[in-house]
């Protein structure tokens, strides 16, 4: 993942400044209003890369002579890698736009600080062992008592997977692996765990200890998981995006959430490229 990045002015080297609570407190939103401006912010962005993404899509569907084809290949189970990729990217711009967006207006304008873009060593190995575990121990367990009510559990759960990373020559599998291991996790816990989180923690700081925090966990892990619009992968999305949410309310951090996302992600790449058992992404 490259060097650390480096701390927030005033930081001991090495250590955080308290518990991770206590440095989401010390961010940005600062106030209620900040923190609804956040949310509105997050929910744009999220709106308005969708319309990127349509709109990226029928440029190039265009520009190669497929316009009148593209319903028909968004909608296919293993629909064309340039289809994939311009609905990744349109997202991407959306998302990162909000992040830049409420740094700016509601935030000290200093993005890696106001989201708290930091990787420790520890998180090397706390990352990667949280998203292997949701997506091979959590996840799975979640859905066992389900399997004996909705048939074909497992096909359905590897579906979305499927669709977005199956049926690709080596090349073009490469690369949408590399994007959804590398790229994805850090734009969406920017998005999700840097804006979102943190507006909720803000929102619902006097709702107690206790019940603010989880709250505030909750409704992020409810909202990643509705984002993904997938009505059967919602409790596994939902749960996987908590556990996010609990690494970066805990740490203060997003180094050890985008590690287990991006590790989440690897796990379902290599197991759609091998034909492998139900997985989710992302």
């Amino acid at each position: 993942m490259g060097a650390p990045l480096p701390e927030r002015a005033g930081d001991t080297p090495g250590r955080d400044r308290g518990s991770g609570a206590r440095q989401l407190g010390d961010r940005p939103p600062l106030h209620v209003a900040d923190a609804l401006t956040w949310l509105f912010l997050a929910a744009a962005g999220f709106v308005v890369g969708q319309v990127l993404a349509l709109l990226l899509l029928a440029a190039v569907a265009a520009s190669i002579g497929q316009l009148g084809n593209v319903a028909h290949l968004s909608a296919e189970a293993a629909p064309p890698a340039w289809v994939v990729v311009c609905g990744l990217v349109g997202l991407w711009i959306g998302f990162v736009g909000a992040v830049v967006l409420a740094s700016r207006l509601r935030g000290t304008g200093q993005v890696v600080r106001d989201m708290g873009l930091r990787f420790r060593p520890a998180d090397l190995l706390v990352g990667p062992l949280a998203g292997v575990g949701s997506q091979l121990v959590l996840v799975p367990l979640l859905y066992l008592p389900l399997e004996r009510f909705i048939p074909n559990l497992q096909h359905r759960l590897s579906a979305p997977a499927k669709h977005l990373t199956g049926g690709f020559p080596g090349a073009d599998l490469i690369v949408i692996g590399v994007l959804t291991v590398l790229v994805v996790p850090v734009v969406e816990e920017l998005l999700f765990r840097g804006v979102l989180l943190q507006a909720f923690v803000r929102l619902f700081g006097r709702a107690g200890r206790v019940v603010g925090p989880v709250l505030a966990v909750g409704c992020t892990g409810v909202l990643f998981g509705l984002a993904h619009a997938e009505t059967l992968s919602l409790l596994g999305l939902a749960a996987f995006g908590i556990v996010l949410s609990v690494l970066a309310y805990r740490t203060g951090r997003l180094g050890p959430g985008i590690l287990a996302h991006g590790a989440f992600n690897l796990v379902a790449v290599i197991s759609v490229a091998h034909q492998g058992a139900s997985v989710h992404l992302w």
